[in-house]
């Protein structure tokens, strides 16, 4: 009987080990290579202005000798972040803009979810259609169709004024107190649609098994929607509304065309007229690029804590 003697295992385990780490290293160049646009965008657009909105709002020009000597840039620390946040009319904006999310994104949610559960129900018919038109308005530009609801609130111009004059009904949609129910109105047309499509596609991602043994346990159509879809869509529902949200933030377009038929509505409505007001009417860069960080940090904290309240109810 011959004894042959097995070779040596100490190498695989070593080759082994090496093939993990050029693996590991060829997945993290890849990885590196596919975020690198991601990092090299956000840095342009987003990390870039930020710090470039930092700086200015540290500093400000001043013209000495009565404003006939050259212009010098003095380092002011955060005497433009006090003059904005003492502003009554910055924190009027901020106000506006808050009470705007609070009438515009409930409206938006429930409009878009409730037209999505619709048409996924089945009872709407010409579906493809009924899609289309819906989307179509936020085809539409946002100043076009600020210009058109312009002209609809314009009294003496629009028909649906007349149409209620001629029912002895007095609607002023410019007034004081029915000019922001109009800017949601015209935020609602133009953006209702294209969350309406988000959801729609949400809810078609729902497996046909969950609604058909809801439809058993004898769920009526209703019950359904409410009770089976929407918590299925739940992640989707979070995403447009802190999408919403942010860009609730930002108002400006309609506001600004309003502005010029309106006296309900002056040059710093909302913050973001406040930031182009103090920059391109006032030329004060610093207060401009103060209110922008300001109005920056505002959303983020609130955005934070809508994702944090969600967060909450979802462990519940």
């Amino acid at each position: 009987m011959t004894l042959t003697a097995s070779p040596p295992r100490t190498a695989e385990p070593m080759v082994t080990g090496q093939t993990k780490a050029k693996t590991r290293r060829r997945e993290k160049i890849a990885c590196a290579v596919l975020m690198a646009p991601f990092f090299a965008l956000f840095t342009l657009v987003f990390l870039i202005p930020l710090g470039t909105a930092l700086w200015l709002s540290l500093f400000s020009q001043d013209e000495p000798g009565l404003g006939f000597g050259p212009e010098q840039t003095v380092f002011i620390g955060l005497r433009s972040y006090a003059a904005v946040l003492s502003d009554p009319t910055f924190l009027n904006g901020l106000l506006v803009v808050v009470l705007y999310c609070v009438i515009y994104i409930p409206l938006m949610v429930a409009g878009a979810l409730a037209l999505a559960l619709l048409l996924d129900s089945g009872m709407a018919k010409l579906t493809r259609w009924a899609q289309l038109s819906l989307f179509l308005p936020h085809a539409v530009p946002g100043i076009i169709a600020a210009l058109i609801w312009l002209y609809l609130y314009t009294p003496g111009l629009s028909p649906i004024i007349d149409l209620f004059a001629k029912a002895d009904i007095t609607i002023d949609f410019l007034g004081l107190n029915a000019v922001l129910p109009s800017i949601v109105n015209i935020a609602l047309w133009s953006n209702l649609g294209y969350n309406m499509v988000i959801f729609y596609a949400a809810l078609k991602a729902i497996p046909n098994e969950v609604v058909e043994a809801s439809v058993v346990d004898g769920a009526g159509p209703v019950r359904t929607a409410v009770w089976v879809k929407t918590p299925m869509i739940r992640a989707s529902i979070v995403t447009i509304v802190m999408f919403t949200l942010v860009w609730s933030l930002q108002l400006f377009t309609e506001p600004v065309l309003l502005n010029q038929a309106t006296p309900a509505i002056n040059s710093r409505y909302t913050p973001n007229m406040y930031i182009f007001d103090a920059a391109f009417t006032r030329n004060n860069y610093s207060m401009s690029a103060a209110a922008a960080v300001v109005l920056l940090a505002f959303t983020i904290a609130l955005s934070y804590f809508v994702t944090r309240w969600t967060n909450r109810q979802e462990a519940k």
